[in-house]
């Protein structure tokens, strides 16, 4: 993917606004599975304690600015799309001891003075991209913190932009369509037609992820692709094959579209100032830190309230 290096204002093209007020919405669900598969040391708590030093690493980063920040988490991993879907991802072969961290990990980013929306009925994504959605006119840039291509449908610009911070990168609006062959508009439909097995979404059998977004370049939306392969764009190689691979899943590839589609009206109460980071509160990290047997982060904050 052509992205932007992770890096501070000046990664803007010329002419965008600088960024003063940035908004950081982070996945802590991926966060904590980073740090519990991480090569850090085992021991108690791994995957909690790693997150909050990802977080601290975050909240200290020059180059972030962090002003406004909140945190989503999956808890538990199951959502109202497993009501449509059996095949949806869920806490199945989730690890043990993973699964018994996740009400830790959100104590943990409490402690830190962010916000934190544990998800049930919605999830992670969902939160994050309400919002996106919502604080977006309110600020000059909100950055997804997080790798999961689900949220490409939220970029707009270089106003909404996602931050990989493990492969340092940047990706806006622009390194999307260069990267998928599609903009924001048409993500769920790609993944309804190529699949998603990170959550469980199958795709239709035949379909890439060049081919797919060859149908959606000239066609954007799935429920608009004709049934005729004779009116596909001439370029796409296979095409009768794969008309009759999407013809019969229509309603299948309505349901996965459904399914790839992040809710942007999940009931969040906070408002903008609400996200405000002022600093770590002393008392609670500390006693956090004791608590989890962490004095090492202890010193990290930057930052005391």
């Amino acid at each position: 993917m052509n992205a932007t290096a992770l890096r501070g204002p000046s990664f803007l093209k010329k002419g965008a606004t600088v960024p003063g007020v940035r908004l950081h919405l982070v996945d802590g669900t991926y966060e904590l599975y980073r740090a519990h598969y991480s090569k850090r040391p085992d021991r108690p708590q791994k995957a909690t304690v790693g997150l909050a030093s990802s977080l601290l690493s975050l909240l200290d980063d020059a180059k972030e600015a962090v002003s406004h920040v909140a945190v989503a988490f999956d808890n538990p991993i199951r959502s109202f799309r497993n009501d449509l879907f059996d095949g949806y991802k869920s806490d199945e072969g989730v690890p043990p001891e993973l699964r018994a961290q996740f009400d830790d990990a959100e104590e943990a980013a409490r402690a830190l003075g962010i916000v934190v929306w544990s998800m049930d009925r919605w999830e992670t994504d969902d939160a994050l991209a309400t919002a996106a959605a919502r604080f977006a006119p309110e600020v000059d840039q909100v950055r997804i913190l997080s790798p999961d291509k689900d949220f490409g449908q939220c970029l707009d610009g270089e106003k909404v932009v996602l931050v990989d911070r493990m492969r340092e990168r940047v990706v806006d609006e622009a390194a999307l369509r260069e990267a998928r062959g599609v903009g924001p508009e048409s993500i769920p439909d790609w993944l309804a037609l190529v699949g998603d097995t990170a959550d469980g979404i199958p795709g239709v059998p035949g379909f890439g992820e060049k081919s797919a977004a060859a149908l959606l370049r000239a066609f954007v939306h799935v429920e608009a692709i004709p049934d005729d392969p004779s009116t596909w764009p001439r370029t796409l190689r296979g095409a009768p094959r794969l008309a009759a691979s999407l013809a019969p899943m229509r309603k299948e590839v309505a349901l996965y579209k459904q399914l790839a589609t992040l809710v942007t009206d999940v009931p969040l109460t906070e408002t903008l100032d609400d996200l405000r980071h002022r600093g770590v509160p002393r008392e609670a990290f500390l006693a956090w830190c004791k608590k989890l047997d962490a004095e090492g982060l202890a010193t990290r904050p930057k930052r005391f309230v």
